[in-house]
């Protein structure tokens, strides 16, 4: 048995776990219109199984408006 082909598919069933939990939170839903909401929704894909035991991530990003 590979070792290298066992750690794939626990990475693949781990972003499909963390791609349900983003999707159960509605952030497949809306659009992603700063890097806050773009870094929740990834990092929450990533997280994956954490998601199911109570971990919520979140991202806050300030982004230097333009002047005017």
């Amino acid at each position: 048995m590979r070792f290298g082909s066992i750690g794939g598919v626990i990475v693949l069933l781990w972003l499909i776990i963390g791609a349900i939990a983003a999707g159960q939170r509605g952030y497949f839903d809306r659009s992603n219109d700063n890097c806050a909401e773009v870094g929740t929704t990834l990092v929450t894909v990533v997280a994956g199984p954490l998601n199911y035991v109570g971990l919520n991530p979140e991202i806050e990003c300030d982004v230097p408006e333009p002047s005017q």
